[in-house]
């Protein structure tokens, strides 16, 4: 699932090849996709004569401000976009095009079929799902520590599904999450109220640097990420713990172990990885 870099990545690149153009007509192929308005029908006859002005992102979250309205995507497991001229080929599991009236269009992919988009009068984006109860990510200049503090020091579970709960702290997933915690030298398993304030700043602050060199290196390409110009994420190359099961540990030496939590692949240093 694309995390807080690749979002922020794909929310640059796009910003390069649609801003400015406005919307001819819409086809949808895969009305699930389209969560609000209720009638997919609306949503197409709402769409034309719509100018992208600007793109945004909302933890993984992408804003689309046009017109009149703003568009929410979220990618989930496999959503892309990618622009085209209309004479181009339509690759498969294409569900949402957009056509703009220069001739290109915008065009949703999506293998598993889990993306979702919601449309909004301006201004009314944040006062429904699934923005709603969304917390503030860590790159935000207004994210409140002691707000974040508060929320996990309350919770008796692991630090490991409290950072993955996008109520408590938006953008961070599986991967960004195991590689924070690394940084931070907690342990996944640690209960939200046995960590200290000086561990919860820790963690912050290594979300902070995370994610930043993430975004710088374009995002993390595990499985099938590219941006919305078809290029690879490269910060796969950084990874301290994801993906490392078994290779030694950079600060220590001690072999990284991968254990499930909740269900979730979880990769950590044993050794490092104890502090609270």
């Amino acid at each position: 699932m694309p995390e807080l870099p690749e979002v922020e990545t794909i929310r640059q690149t796009l910003r390069q090849l649609v801003v400015g153009k406005t919307v001819e007509s819409v086809a949808v192929h895969w009305p699930k996709i389209i969560q609000a308005p209720d009638d997919v029908e609306q949503f197409k006859q709402l769409m034309p004569g719509q100018t992208i002005t600007e793109i945004r992102r909302k933890g993984k979250f992408l804003l689309f401000d046009l017109t009149d309205y703003v568009l929410v995507s979220h990618l989930r497991m496999e959503g892309k976009y990618g622009v085209y001229p209309k004479k181009d080929k339509m690759q498969d599991h294409t569900h949402v095009i957009f056509s703009f009236t220069d001739g290109t269009e915008l065009r949703y992919r999506d293998v598993r079929k889990f993306g979702t988009m919601h449309l909004f009068e301006k201004g009314k984006e944040l006062l429904d799902k699934p923005l709603v109860q969304l917390a503030k990510d860590p790159l935000e200049t207004d994210f409140v520590i002691d707000l974040f503090k508060e929320k996990v020091k309350k919770s008796t579970r692991v630090i490991k599904n409290i950072l993955l709960d996008q109520t408590v702290i938006a953008g961070l997933g599986n991967i960004y999450v195991d590689e924070t915690l690394y940084l931070a030298g907690v342990h996944p398993l640690t209960k939200g109220t046995d960590l200290s304030d000086k561990a919860l700043d820790r963690i912050v602050d290594a979300a902070i640097e995370t994610l930043e060199k993430a975004v710088a290196q374009g995002g993390t390409t595990i499985r099938s990420y590219v941006n919305s110009q078809g290029q690879i994420g490269m910060f796969q190359q950084e990874l301290k713990v994801y993906g490392q099961t078994e290779k030694p540990c950079q600060a220590c030496g001690r072999p990284i172990e991968k254990i499930k939590v909740s269900g979730r692949g979880t990769h950590y240093c044993p050794n490092c990885q104890t502090q609270a």
